[in-house]
Formats: structure tokens, sequence, C-alpha cells
């Protein structure tokens, strides 16, 4: 089978290997002329991105890099992004990179022609409509990691560095024109950035298959990228070059991000206030709540992640499935509790009020509350 695709759901993808070559003219696709490539600090002088900037300069489309992208990327990062995209007249934003430097370009490509503060579009009912819609930049994304799916997302998670929370701006235009999914930018990944972006992938696709809202599509897209993690995420951990696996993991990732519009849970709801205060990896964090998760879900989800167990191959229904993440998580080198992410002493009543408010706890099978949020979240320290 030829892992080499186009794709035109949930937007235009190029999926394959070698496939960056083609992003001068998914650029041109998308409208861009004079694009701003956005990627994090840690990529911005790696061999993938400086050879991004040769096809964009070759093709006359100039070698413009905004780099000062915050692992939990914030406010701060926003404003100085927009600054550089207009003092360079930029018309478009080539986002690049894991979920920072995705979520950032996609926010920077938003705000650059908007006239409103950038909390004024949180994903809060009907504020995205505040938005001026003819004014949002086109946006072409490039993953570098296998684990947000924030290149076919509609959001960006954007931390306030003030409050230390976590916030999720939203607006149909953040789904960018065209995707550049290329395994092979993938493949300098180390092995625990391998391991928590997977576990993110995983994590998604689980909460949005116990999700209780009704999105049958969402449903079968999820349980096949559980599947793609549990076959492929190993190898790509153990071999770093494994390209097929580093290709399956990629679908893996976005289908993971497509599945969540069916909901989210409280393994996001404590994650996200946990990263915001803690300035923990994402995705290893949700990969050392979700045991505990799992089973305060229990009561709702024990049938359902019966069925999921049943197409995996995992033998003991729900029981079975909670040993095999226990397992995965083992052999990853994921900690089994908080201690092992360096937090101590964590602020437990600001970790649960933050989690109460998070959007993701409407997508939770059990309703959370202070009491069993508060015992959820002791059981994970």
């Amino acid at each position: 089978m030829s892992l080499t695709a186009n794709w035109s759901y949930p937007t235009a993808i190029r999926f394959g290997a070698g496939r960056i070559s083609e992003i001068a003219d998914a650029c041109a696709v998308a409208g861009i002329k004079k694009p701003l490539l956005i990627t994090d600090r840690g990529l911005a002088d790696m061999d993938i991105t400086s050879k991004t900037l040769d096809l964009l300069e070759a093709a006359g489309l100039g070698r413009a890099i905004f780099a000062d992208v915050d692992p939990n990327p914030n406010e701060k990062n926003a404003e100085a992004g927009v600054k550089a995209f207009k003092e360079g007249g930029h018309d478009g934003v080539v986002a690049f990179g894991g979920g920072s430097g995705l979520d950032l370009g996609k926010l920077v490509a938003f705000l650059a022609g908007q006239t409103r503060p950038l909390w004024d579009f949180e994903d809060i009912g009907d504020w995205w409509t505040r938005a001026d819609s003819d004014a949002i930049a086109p946006i072409v994304a490039v993953p570098t990691t296998a684990g947000t799916g924030s290149e076919v997302g509609r959001a960006s998670v954007i931390t306030n560095s003030v409050t230390e929370e976590k916030k999720i701006i939203f607006h149909p235009k953040f789904l960018p024109s065209v995707v550049i999914c290329d395994p092979e930018l993938t493949v300098g990944m180390p092995k625990f950035i391998t391991a928590g972006t997977g576990l993110d992938a995983f994590a998604h696709c689980v909460e949005a298959f116990c999700s209780p809202h009704y999105h049958p599509m969402s449903q079968g897209m999820a349980l096949e990228g559980m599947r793609l993690v549990k076959e492929y995420l190993p190898r790509a951990y153990t071999d770093g070059a494994d390209l097929e696996a580093r290709a399956h993991m990629m679908s893996a990732a976005a289908m993971g991000a497509t599945a969540f519009q069916k909901g989210l849970g409280a393994i996001h709801a404590l994650s996200h206030p946990i990263g915001a205060i803690y300035h923990t990896h994402h995705g290893t964090t949700n990969a050392v709540c979700m045991p505990a998760v799992l089973q305060f879900n229990k009561p709702a989800i024990e049938g359902v992640l019966g069925h999921a167990a049943n197409y995996l191959g995992i033998d003991g229904g729900f029981g079975g499935f909670c040993a095999y993440v226990d397992e995965l998580n083992a052999s990853l080198g994921i900690p089994k509790s908080l201690g092992g992410l360096g937090i101590e002493n964590p602020d437990v009543d600001r970790i649960v009020s933050g989690a109460l408010i998070d959007p993701s706890t409407g997508g939770n099978p059990i309703e959370m509350t202070e009491e069993n949020t508060r015992r959820l979240l002791l059981n994970i320290l």
C-alpha cells in the first residue's frame, strides 16, 4: 500500500514522504505570495526548517521566519508574531512544527487583521462571530510531530500568562487551507517527544470515542485512530527512522484532532490547567492522567471501551483496555504520577477550579463536580 495520498477531508491534505517539496505550490493554492513561517524556538535552527525556507526562497516567496514561540504559547508570543507579520508586509502564514508552532501560527494569521483583543475570541458561545472573517490571512500548515493534530483543527490553545490559564480561541477559518503531512519531517523527533505526542493523539481518540455526544463519523475515526497508535507508536518509539510507522502516526494525529469535534473530557480538563501552571508537556500530562480518568469514568464507559478493546484485539474488555494503557505508558517511559513530571506540592484547589471551567468538561461521560474532580486529581497525584 502506498503511503502517499491527497485528501480533501477535513481540508486539503498532501500526505506522503517528501511532499514538503510542494510547499511553494501549497502557498500558491492558498493565495499566499509573501508567507511568514512561524515555528518554535527549538525548530528554528533545524535542518528541516532551513530546507523549508530554502524552498520558499527559491520560489520567490521570501525567507521570513518568526520563532519566538514558547512550548505553551501565550498572548505575548501572539502579540510579537502579529507585529512581525505586519511589519514584514506578509499576506499569509506557514504554520510549521508541533502544537505550539501550529497553534501560534494559526492565531497570528487570525489576529493580524482583527481590531478586537485576543480574549474576545475565546471559545464561548458565539464569540467567534465577533471576528472579521474577511481579514483572516490564509494558512498553510506543516506538522513536524504526530500528536496534537492542530494542522486540521479550527482552534488554538493559548495560555494567558497573567492568569496562567489555557484558553481555546476558535474560528472556523483557523482550519488551514492546505496541509502538508510529510512523515520525513518527524524522523528526528527524540523518543520522549515521540512518546508524548503519540499519546496525545491516543488521548484525543480515547476521549472522543467515550464522549456521550452524537457524532458517528468522529466515533469511527477515533476507533481507527486508536488502532493506528496501538500498532505504530511502539514502532516509531523504538526506531525513529521507521517511515511507515511515522506516516501512520501522522494519520492518527490528524484523525484524533478531527474526531474530538465529538468532545474531549477529564483528561484534557485536568491537563490544561496543570500545563498552564506548571509548564508540563501536554501529551505527557495527558498520558499520566489517562489511567485514573478511565477508572473515574468506568460506570459510563465500561461497555463502549469493551467494544473498542474487541476491535483493537485486546482481551478482557474494559479491564483489558485499562491494563493495555498501563503497559503502553510504562513501555514509553511515562511517569505514573504528576510527581514524575516534577510537580511537587501542587495547588489542588487551583487545578480543580481550572478543570471545572475548561471546555473539555462538557464532553466527559460523567459530570465533573468539585468533589469528584478533587478525588480524581488526588488519585493522579
